[in-house]
């Protein structure tokens, strides 16, 4: 387990606002206590009313903005975890289509509600986001250049009440890892508001023991 630069994530959650939004599709699910799903919905997110705009942005800051290395943490997918069916090959797939594919995202649900332990009905949500790093002189000022492009998902699981009200991140991931200020696919940043790593039903059970 590495650790994460504060400063990369910062740099990510400046491109997640109404001005500089980075997301073009928002797609979920919403599951009871027992992991079946309920409901689902996929839709570009530059449709949605600015309102909806801004609540969904601000679940998905959530994540990259949380207190590093202590709420969210780095981890490694080893050769075994990008075997053919893993997870981590669907988010890859559905990294590269867009989050455009619903059959991918019904399997991912599906996989998540047979792990994932809660307490009560939630949502999951997936973003997917573009960004175009720019090259830094020595003296760390931008040069308005673009060294690559970073494309990612952030997942985040939060409790809903009424009509799918959302409340609160309580776990999720960024995917790939934004790292060096670059896209590192064999390593994920995952989530955990109350910060405990490795319980039984956690995310690190989805994305690591899933096949």
């Amino acid at each position: 387990m590495g650790k994460i630069n504060r400063e990369d994530m910062l740099e990510l959650t400046r491109r997640m606002t109404l001005r500089r939004n980075c997301f073009d599709r928002i797609a979920g699910a919403y599951l009871d206590e027992e992991g079946f799903v309920d409901g689902t919905f996929n839709k570009h997110f530059h449709r949605l009313s600015q309102k909806d705009q801004q609540i969904n942005l601000d679940i998905a800051k959530a994540i990259p903005f949380s207190d590093t290395n202590v709420q969210l943490k780095e981890y490694v997918f080893g050769g075994a975890d990008q075997r053919p069916g893993s997870i981590w090959q669907l988010l890859m797939a559905l990294k590269e289509c867009g989050l455009k594919n619903d059959a991918m995202l019904d399997v991912f649900y599906e996989e998540f509600g047979k792990v994932y332990r809660a307490d009560g009905s939630y949502a999951v949500y997936f973003f997917h986001g573009s960004y175009d790093v720019p090259l830094k002189a020595s003296d760390k000022e931008s040069l308005w250049e673009s060294e690559e492009v970073y494309q990612f998902l952030i997942c985040a699981v939060c409790p809903v009440s009424g009509d799918y009200e959302p409340g609160k991140p309580e776990c999720g991931f960024l995917f790939p890892a934004f790292k060096d200020r670059s896209s590192d696919t064999e390593r994920v940043n995952i989530f955990q508001a109350a910060g405990n790593f490795g319980e039984a039903g956690g995310v690190e059970e989805i994305l690591f023991s899933c096949q």
